[in-house]
């Protein structure tokens, strides 16, 4: 009786989600798969030997990538750091002047709708309001490692504005506008030039 020897990869689907796949570009749904070879008779496997490691399929285009691709945000998730971000800064411009001033509220929900939450009001401005200081700073050193160094700029700006919303800027607000450039990786001289700049055009 001729009997075939041989070895096989098998795969096996151990998690499903969605990443953001680097060869289509876009977010895509995935299976995270885990290799074993085996020794296979007549191509059945039959006695598993050693481990092939683990890699991510994209469901769309088939591409087979690392585990590292996990990593990378996908639309979504940046999206909802950037409005968290923005909301965070919108309380704590807030906090640093006058947070009943219903002028800056009604820009800070502008400003937060924006960046993508449309259903933001003047309850929500309260729930941020009443937020731990640490937890409203954390959001905001998230989404700041979403942005590039315009956007920064942009979303520097745009709470200048919020602080501007109630006539200019008091010492309390500016030290606040700097403690934020400063959670999002900008100096102190690049942080003055973008306040100072809003300032001017606010003019």
């Amino acid at each position: 009786m001729l009997l075939v020897f041989g070895l096989t990869a098998v795969f096996r689907t151990v998690s499903e989600g969605t990443f953001h796949c680097p060869r289509c570009g876009g977010d895509r749904a995935y299976r995270r798969r885990a290799g074993r070879r085996w020794f296979s008779v007549f191509f059945v496997p039959m006695v598993p030997l050693w481990r092939l490691g683990q890699a991510v399929e994209c469901r769309t285009c088939r591409a087979r990538l690392p585990v590292s691709a996990l990593r990378a945000p996908t639309a979504q998730q940046m999206a909802e750091a950037l409005a968290a971000g923005m909301r965070a800064a919108a309380a704590l411009v807030l906090r640093s002047g006058d947070p009943a001033d219903a002028a800056a509220r009604a820009r800070a929900v502008a400003t937060v709708a924006g960046y993508g939450e449309p259903d933001y009001d003047a309850d929500a401005v309260d729930t941020d309001l009443a937020l731990r200081r640490t937890f409203l700073e954390q959001e905001v050193v998230q989404a700041g490692a979403y942005l590039a160094v315009e956007a920064k700029e942009w979303f520097l700006a745009q709470a200048v504005r919020i602080g501007l919303a109630d006539g200019p800027l008091g010492e309390g607000e500016r030290l606040a506008l700097h403690g934020i450039a400063d959670l999002l990786g900008m100096s102190r001289a690049y942080a003055l030039g973008v306040i100072v700049t809003t300032e001017g055009a606010a003019r």
